[in-house]
């Protein structure tokens, strides 16, 4: 193995849609580890997702050589990391296994939220940081505002900036350089008890559990049995090596390396994210500081189309629970849709991603549930408890109820200031703070309840704005709120699966929405369909589906009126009947429509 003086192990770390997986391409390229007719745009992003959206969702990471001016010959580990707000968890992994980040800025739009809290998670992990301008290759760019911003908003020295365009691959030469000459060498004891991070890690149908790991100290080859610390549970290894796009088997790896280890692991969660590896013959007599656990923010309910499919949908959510660290589900049972999962998400994208992996790579078609965020409240007589699903909403009279409040931080040009105020003004925002970056860009800093921002908030923003409004956000605390369940009745049956959490002023428009989504759904019957929301016994809003009707006058011309109304008494007759036997099919489309209805306002 090579020297410790000459690995860089470092991250790429941006806003979203700054270049990050771009830049990746260059530096795959420059090393030449690929040929060029295998080479394509977002190599290391593998998922169909994540090439159709164009953003990174998996922390990828890649071993490539490089030949430096000093005449040594280095070994460079780098980790493309997601941008999204939602996907932070993944940055704070792959940064606690480095020692240097790029922090990436575009030269068009330079320094955005997301850019400022990365290089906080870089910074609270002690890493060397290495702004880098990119896309200087376009005609819009602002390179001399961009280092001004670095100076000013991220208190880093723009003079250490490398300026390069990933696209054209100009000024990737001195990058490299950089990369050699800024970052810390590894540090770490070959001869000390083995201590190894899982920062990541993957399913293979083939191959199970493929752990990707960080050695602070020690070595591992194949053949050594090695112990998962939180578990306590050992395993042979099979095969350890590094990233090269394709798996490089060098049957060991040493303090400083970033690889993989594959030891016959098949229960997807035996390894976790944050533990330590150790070996079991020689272990460290503790763990590695892990990561702080990942806290859900978004709640959901999941269910399969069809009951049959509740074991398939079970194994599935195991095998991505594997490749995502950050999705938490239980069990959850509906009476108007059977078994499913109650899970927790880090955000609505998260949501949606995890909705499509499971339709694309387990062929699972699900249903979900209105999103919801967790509550604390205090039913009288009772322990406080927490409730994320409206099933759980306590009966009887509750003392108080709290919701959790974020710190949202959003970066504007200035012309669509007064829009993005009023829209954070609806969303119950509260301004905290509201300062000038230069003379285009403003600050703005609010404190608003994180079940407003679930829905369309970051659609509107980006709307609003143009798509040049970025936004950040953390959970903060809980506060006093006014919450109610919304409860929607199909002909006087409430349906579990429909029911919502709500702030009460918004709750009769909330409910006014559901029941028109779910009338335009709803197919039409021999009888009348009644759709209403209520608060307890207290109907709010009503929404009728009217029967399909055969024309009993048809035949009735001519003669006396009481005749018609003979024929229609009949027919009303018939119809009450049908109303007491009938049943409503709730088509799937309409749980689809009510998780939709804010978002397409």
């Amino acid at each position: 193995m090579t020297d410790l003086r000459y690995k860089r192990n470092f991250c790429i770390t941006a806003h979203i849609d700054h270049g990050k997986s771009t830049l990746a391409d260059r530096l795959i390229q420059k090393a030449k580890i690929i040929e060029d007719r295998q080479m394509k745009n977002q190599i290391l992003d593998s998922m169909d997702i994540e090439r159709e959206r164009g953003i990174t969702i998996k922390s990828q990471a890649v071993t490539i050589p490089y030949h430096a001016k000093d005449g040594h010959d280095y070994e460079l580990n780098f980790v493309d990391t997601p941008g999204h707000v939602d996907f932070s968890y993944e940055v704070s992994r792959a940064i606690a296994s480095c020692e240097g980040a790029l922090l990436l800025i575009d030269a068009t739009q330079g320094v955005e939220s997301q850019t400022v809290s990365n290089m906080y998670l870089a910074l609270e992990q002690d890493l060397t940081i290495v702004p880098v301008i990119n896309k200087i290759d376009l005609a819009s760019a602002d390179i001399e505002s961009v280092k001004h911003q670095i100076d000013r908003d991220l208190g880093l020295d723009s003079a250490d900036a490398c300026l390069v365009s990933a696209k054209t691959g100009e000024g990737i030469n001195e990058l490299m350089e950089a990369i050699v000459t800024k970052f810390p060498a590894p540090e770490g004891d070959v001869s000390a008890p083995l201590k190894a991070l899982i920062f990541d890690c993957h399913y293979d149908e083939y191959r199970g559990v493929v752990v990707h790991i960080r050695v602070m100290d020690g070595r591992v080859k194949t053949g050594d049995t090695i112990r998962l610390m939180s578990s306590g549970t050992d395993y042979r290894v099979e095969q350890v090596g590094i990233f090269k796009i394709k798996y490089e088997n060098t049957g060991v790896l040493e303090a400083g390396d970033v690889g993989y280890i594959i030891a016959g692991i098949k229960t997807v969660s035996d390894v976790r994210v944050g533990d330590t590896v150790t070996l079991a013959a020689a272990p460290a007599p503790e763990p590695l500081p892990g990561f702080k656990d990942v806290k859900p923010v978004v709640f959901s309910s999941i269910y399969p189309i069809d009951s049959n499919d509740y074991d398939e949908l079970k194994d599935s959510m195991e095998k991505l629970k594997l490749n995502d660290a950050s999705l938490v589900y239980e069990k959850d049972n509906s009476l108007a849709l059977g078994n499913g999962f109650r899970c927790g998400f880090l955000g609505l994208l998260h949501l949606e991603i995890i909705q499509e992996r499971l339709e694309r790579d387990f062929n699972q078609v699900v249903i979900f549930t209105a999103p919801s965020v967790r509550y604390r409240m205090k039913p009288a007589g009772k322990d406080e408890l927490f409730v994320d699903n409206p099933a759980d909403y306590p009966d009887g009279k509750i003392e108080w109820t709290e919701e959790p409040y974020i710190n949202a931080t959003i970066l504007t040009p200035a012309e669509f200031l007064g829009n993005i105020m009023e829209l954070c003004r609806l969303k119950r925002g509260t301004q905290k703070n509201m300062q000038y970056l230069d003379t285009k860009r403003v600050e703005l800093v609010y404190d608003m309840p994180l079940s407003e921002v679930l829905f369309d908030f970051y659609d509107k923003l980006k709307s609003y704005s143009r798509g040049y409004a970025s936004f950040d956000y953390e959970v903060t605390d809980y506060r006093r709120t006014d919450l109610i369940k919304i409860d929607i009745l199909l002909n006087g049956k409430p349906v579990d699966a429909l029911a919502q959490l709500c702030f009460r002023p918004s709750a009769v428009e909330r409910a006014k929405k559901v029941c028109e989504r779910l009338k335009s759904e709803i197919a039409r019957q021999q009888f009348k369909v009644a759709i209403q929301g209520a608060i307890g016994s207290q109907i709010i809003a009503r929404e009728t589906v009217n029967p399909v009707r055969k024309d009993v006058l048809a035949k009735c011309y001519g003669g006396d009126i009481t005749r018609k109304r003979k024929l229609l008494e009949k027919q009303k007759e018939g119809k009450k009947r049908m109303l007491m036997a009938g049943d409503v099919e709730l088509p799937q489309s309409a749980f689809l429509a009510v998780l939709r209805e804010k978002s397409d306002e």
